[in-house]
């Protein structure tokens, strides 16, 4: 759908979780951190675990490691992390700058709006209720919920469903190249948050959304 009118209104914002609506990096990465202490290995800085942030515990147990990744036993770190996690799950992770007053323009336009993330239910659901601007979403859809997960288009096409909105006249809003992936195949509108974990701008770009947010203030023109 690139190349639509900027101004189109839509039903529906559906937006992915870690990296669009809330920046959760730093909690991601002290579980990450606890690990390599573990390990015995050093600390990565947050410029370095930042950008591995949307894409899942293997990433970021894979920038940690380095090149003793493919030696290590991945399964169980991976758990290590991830029960870490759950531990302190909403310690630093907050909304993005701008994510609180979309939201509740949207409401008050009684334009519905749900989630749709990669995150396990078991992560996505205290996450979620830990942050009270998120406290009236309509649908929340995380990546077990389907037996598959993005980039396959059917966990936005059932957020869309739980909405009762046509999944064209949705908006996808993430920050990950699965995400427009998504969105594509499920025939709905694209935005790519460029506040997110995104690798680089001019990666992003490539990644052919039909809208590219600087802002989630951006948002605000399709409502």
């Amino acid at each position: 759908m690139a190349g639509c009118n900027p101004d189109i209104a839509f039903d529906a914002f559906i937006f992915d979780l870690d990296g669009t609506l809330l920046d959760t990096a730093d909690d991601l990465g002290g579980a990450l951190n606890r690990v390599l202490a573990d390990a015995n290995i050093a600390p990565v800085d947050k410029s370095i675990y930042r950008p591995a942030a949307s894409n899942g515990a293997n990433a970021l147990l894979e920038v940690g490691f380095g090149d003793k990744w493919p030696d290590v036993e991945q399964l169980a770190l991976r758990q290590q992390l991830l029960d870490y996690y759950a531990e302190d799950i909403a310690i630093h992770s907050k909304c993005f700058n701008g994510i609180e007053q979309l939201l509740a323009s949207l409401e008050q336009n009684s334009i519905k709006w749900g989630i749709m993330t990669n995150k396990p239910g078991f992560l996505t659901e205290p996450l979620v209720q830990a942050i009270p601007s998120l406290a009236n979403a309509m649908a929340v859809v995380s990546g077990d919920t389907l037996a598959v997960a993005k980039p396959s288009p059917e966990p936005l096409i059932h957020t869309a469903n739980m909405l009762d909105v046509d999944p064209t006249r949705c908006l996808y809003i993430g920050d990950a190249e699965r995400d427009i992936q998504a969105a594509k195949a499920a025939n709905m509108y694209s935005a790519t948050a460029l506040w997110g974990y995104i690798p680089s701008v001019d990666t992003a770009l490539s990644w052919g959304a039909d809208f590219n947010w600087q802002s989630p203030t951006d948002g605000f023109i399709h409502i």
